[in-house]
């Protein structure tokens, strides 16, 4: 498994939000519902994404945009706007005022709103995404990234909106799935842009050497990993490796390989009532002692603090 598929593996969408809005010029939305990851896309017209801690970004019809970060934001038909209404957690519309008017915007099962043939769609989808693994993907992207709409975007957006229009047994589960293609191809299309910032893992990839080499650390932490037997692997001479490694990815093999340890280790004593023990050698680790100590290190807490931390919250 390369890199981006293990960290978007580690976000599938569960039982995912997933709205249709249908807006009639001049809108405004205020988006409250605090997920830390979103996908939308403007079906028909466009729509401005305003955070408050960036520049406004511009969504074209066809466009595909991912939110991250669980900060409030707008999204509106001009970006000076004042929002009309205030989208919650729950897919729930309220006024400013706190007036609740889901019911009356309501006009099936997943769709707001009602217009002419110029009013704006959008529709959206939001992650409730969690985790250590989750985290690493998170912290690659700008807080609002758009990718123009391509082929394979745009094709995996309207499977999504076929589905979206139906209310067949089993929709949740398939509408998550094609919410999880339609978020790995817009990230993958938005990383292979020569002018995305992308994160030295992703550059990587296509590296015949280093990149086989993450497979490897993706594939199988579990296993007592040295920079000798990456490089033997991989066929390549220890320092070459280490070198061309650090180089492109931004820090040494030991140090990435320990960073995917610790979050795979983070994930799994949330979500899971494996024995530290356990989780250690799955990791990598010869016994609770070493993980624990390693988990300290880079995280702050021992793993079975980090545990019950999870278990309070």
């Amino acid at each position: 498994m390369d890199a981006l598929s293990g960290l978007i593996d580690g976000t599938r969408a569960q039982s995912a939000l997933l709205n249709r809005a249908i807006l009639e010029p001049p809108w405004s939305l205020r988006i409250a519902d605090g997920a830390p990851l979103a996908l939308a896309t403007a079906q028909r017209g466009y729509a401005w994404i305003v955070p408050d801690d960036a520049p406004p970004a511009l969504l074209n019809e066809g466009d595909i945009a991912v939110i991250r970060g669980s900060d409030h934001y707008t999204v509106a038909h001009q970006p000076e706007l004042t929002p009309q209404l205030i989208v919650h957690s729950s897919g729930r519309y309220t006024t400013l005022a706190g007036v609740d008017v889901t019911d009356e915007l309501r006009t099936s099962t997943r769709t707001c709103g009602e217009g002419s043939a110029d009013a704006t769609v959008i529709m959206s989808g939001t992650y409730e995404v969690s985790g250590e693994v989750s985290a690493r993907l998170l912290s690659a992207l700008p807080r609002v990234l758009i990718v123009p709409g391509q082929e394979t975007c745009r094709a995996a957006m309207n499977l999504l909106a076929a589905e979206l229009s139906t209310d067949a047994p089993g929709q949740q589960v398939v509408l998550d799935r094609m919410l999880d293609v339609a978020l790995a191809a817009t990230l993958r299309a938005w990383f292979d842009r020569p002018d995305a910032q992308t994160p030295g893992w992703y550059r990587a990839q296509s590296d015949p050497v280093v990149g086989e080499a993450l497979r490897l650390i993706h594939d199988d932490p579990s296993q007592p990993w040295t920079v000798a037997s990456l490089a033997d692997k991989v066929g390549a001479s220890r320092a070459t490796f280490a070198r061309r490694f650090t180089g492109l990815v931004g820090e040494p093999p030991m140090a990435y390989l320990t960073g995917w340890r610790i979050a795979v280790a983070g994930d799994l004593l949330r979500t899971s009532d494996a024995t530290i023990e356990a989780i250690a050698r799955q990791v990598g680790y010869a016994n609770a002692f070493a993980l624990s100590v390693a988990f300290k290190r880079v995280r702050g807490v021992s793993p079975s603090r980090h545990r019950s931390s999870h278990l309070t919250a």
